[in-house]
């Protein structure tokens, strides 16, 4: 299992502020991904001039830091995270794994309250 990046998620129910203050800070928006999962969840993924990530989540959970996780076999990762004592994150709306047209995402948390949401992207292939 690779890992291709690893980042602060902070998950809110108002994003607006905490995006103003990332972009006060030197981020700007990359993109925004809306509609993942049941419950309408939309990312905004920033980046500063130094190649530094930060993902805002609007979401009707209780505010919290995750940290995101990017890598190319999402199978191994749940695996070694398993073997760590991490265990699937289970909140309203949101199953073992959340499927979208582009990635594939398991929330994981271990038995200290690290949440990691671990992400890997659908790449199509000819």
């Amino acid at each position: 299992m690779k890992i291709t990046s690893f980042n602060p998620m902070i998950v809110t129910r108002d994003p607006e502020p905490v995006i103003a203050l990332f972009e006060e800070l030197g981020f700007q928006k990359q993109h925004t991904k809306k509609g993942i999962s049941d419950d309408g969840i939309t990312a905004v993924r920033m980046k500063d001039a130094n190649d530094f990530h930060v993902d805002v989540a609007a979401a009707n959970f209780p505010e919290r830091v995750v940290i995101r996780m990017n890598v190319d076999n999402m199978e191994e990762a749940v695996e070694l995270l398993t073997a760590h004592g991490f265990k699937m994150a289970r909140e309203k709306g949101i199953s073992e794994t959340i499927d979208t047209p582009s990635s594939m995402a398991n929330i994981m948390a271990s038995p200290s309250g690290i949440i990691i949401n671990v992400i890997q992207h659908i790449k199509e292939h000819d």
